[in-house]
C-alpha cells in the first residue's frame, strides 16, 4: 500500500522554514539593540571668534565653547578634536562628516534648523552695532548711506536682512572675521560692524574707548551646539550632559572665568 508522506514532508518544511527565519533575524535583532559607541568626536569652530574658540599667543585653541566642549566630552568619556573649518561652509562640513558637531557661538534660527538638529539653548545672545567713538551714528536709523561691516556665514548676516536695514545702507561688506573687519571698522573703511555681543564686547575689552555700542541692536539669538539630524543619539548624549553641567555649576564656573559671571542659560 502507498503510505501518505505529505503531513510529513510539510512538517518538516515548516520546522526548517522557522529555524532559517530565527537564524536571518536574531543577529539584525542584536544589532539594532546595541547602540554604537562614541569615542571620539570632531568640533567643527571658527578658531578666530573669541572669547568662543580662538587661538592664544601660543597658536592653542582656548575659549568659552572650547573649555565646555572638553568638559562635555570629559564626562561622555570620549576623545575631543577640535577642527578649523570655513565658517561659511559649516553645514556642508557637518553633514558631509568631516566635523560631528557645530559649537562655537552657533545661533539657532529656523532657516539652519532645516539641516542641522541643535541641543537646547545655552547662551543668548544679541547682534549689536559697533561704531567707533568718534562716530557721529547713534542709532540704526543713522546706517541709511553707510557702509556696514559683519561678518559671511554667521548670523548677523540673517540679522541684517530680516530687519530690512540692507536695503537702506550703501553697502554690505562681509568679512571672513571680525579682526578683519574691526581693523577696517578703526581705518574708516567701514562706518558699522554688527557682530556678536558676547564676541564683540570681548573686542572692546581690549580697546577701552575706541568703540561705542549703540543702544539699537538687530534683535537676540539664541547659541545651541548643532549635530547632524540623523545622529540622534549623540544629541541626546550631548544634551543630557549639558543638563548636567548646568545643574551641577560647572558650566556657570566656566562662563565666569571668561565673562565675568554666570550667563549660561
Amino acid at each position: 500500500m502507498k503510505k501518505n508522506t505529505s503531513w510529513l514532508l510539510g512538517t518538516v518544511a515548516a520546522a526548517i522554514l522557522l529555524v532559517g527565519c530565527g537564524k536571518q533575524e536574531s543577529p539584525q535583532t542584536q544589532a539594532a539593540a546595541k547602540p554604537v559607541a562614541i569615542t571620539r568626536i570632531v568640533v567643527g569652530l571658527d578658531d578666530n571668534f573669541p572669547p568662543m574658540g580662538f587661538r592664544d599667543k601660543e597658536n592653542k585653541l582656548v575659549g568659552f565653547d572650547i573649555d565646555l566642549a572638553r568638559e562635555a566630552a570629559k564626562r561622555l568619556g570620549t576623545e575631543v578634536e577640535f577642527k578649523p573649518i570655513d565658517w561659511n561652509a559649516k553645514e556642508a562640513e557637518l553633514n558631509g562628516k568631516r566635523v560631528d558637531v557645530l559649537w562655537n557661538g552657533l545661533t539657532i534660527t529656523e532657516q539652519r534648523k532645516a539641516n542641522i538638529a541643535f541641543t537646547t539653548p545655552y547662551l543668548e545672545n544679541r547682534q549689536i552695532v559697533v561704531v567707533t567713538a568718534k562716530s557721529p551714528i547713534k542709532s540704526k536709523a543713522d546706517l541709511v548711506g553707510k557702509v556696514v561691516g559683519l561678518q559671511d556665514g554667521s548670523s548677523a548676516v540673517e540679522a541684517v536682512e530680516k530687519d530690512g536695514a540692507a536695503k537702506s545702507v550703501k553697502e554690505i561688506k562681509k568679512y571672513g572675521d571680525n579682526v578683519a573687519a574691526l581693523m577696517d571698522l578703526s581705518t574708516g573703511r567701514l562706518d558699522a560692524l554688527v557682530v556678536d555681543e558676547v564676541v564683540g564686547r570681548y573686542y572692546l575689552s581690549k580697546k577701552p574707548g575706541e568703540y561705542v555700542v549703540l543702544e539699537d541692536n538687530f534683535g537676540t539669538e539664541e547659541y545651541g551646539v548643532g549635530v547632524r539630524k540623523d545622529d540622534g543619539e549623540l544629541l541626546a548624549k550631548l544634551q543630557k550632559t549639558m543638563d548636567e553641567m548646568k545643574k551641577d555649576g560647572s558650566a556657570g564656573r566656566i562662563s565666569t572665568q571668561w565673562f565675568g559671571k554666570d550667563i549660561v542659560k
